[in-house]
C-alpha cells in the first residue's frame, strides 16, 4: 500500500509537504518498474523548477528515466547520500531514498496531485 499523507503525480513521483517545503522522491511502484537503480543526477541547489518540468534523472539496470517536479519552486536541498548509494531509492523510496526538497512557490498546485488512495487506484487501472 502507498503511504498516506503524501501527494503523488501520474509520473510516479511523491511529495511530503511540511509547511512551505516539499520533499520529493519516486514511488515504490516506479522503483520496482525501474529495477536496480545505479545512478541519480540531482538538480542543483537553488534551481528553479516548474510543476511538471524535468527535475532529475535516474538510471537503472533497465532504463534511464526523467523525474518531474511535483510542484513549482526553488530546490532547497538535495539528498547527496544518493550519489554514493543510489540503491537507497530501491530499498527505502519514501524515506532514505528521497531526491530533493523544494520551497513550494504556489500551494494551489497541490490540488493537481493525487492522494494515496487516488494513486493506488491509478496504478491498479494502468
Amino acid at each position: 500500500m502507498t503511504p498516506d499523507g503524501l501527494f503523488f503525480t501520474k509520473q510516479h513521483e511523491w511529495i511530503r509537504v511540511e509547511g512551505k517545503m516539499a520533499t520529493e522522491g519516486i514511488t515504490d511502484h516506479a522503483q520496482a518498474a525501474l529495477g536496480d537503480i545505479t545512478f541519480v543526477e540531482l538538480p542543483a541547489r537553488g534551481k528553479q523548477l516548474t510543476q511538471g518540468g524535468e527535475a532529475a534523472q535516474i538510471e537503472s539496470c533497465k532504463a534511464a528515466a526523467s523525474i518531474y517536479a511535483a510542484v513549482s519552486g526553488a530546490v532547497a536541498e538535495v539528498n547527496r547520500a544518493l550519489e554514493d548509494d543510489p540503491a537507497a531509492i530501491n530499498s527505502d523510496p519514501y524515506r532514505a531514498g528521497w531526491l530533493f526538497k523544494i520551497d513550494i512557490e504556489n500551494p494551489e498546485e497541490l490540488g493537481a496531485l493525487l492522494t494515496a488512495k487516488q494513486y493506488d487506484q491509478f496504478i491498479e487501472e494502468a
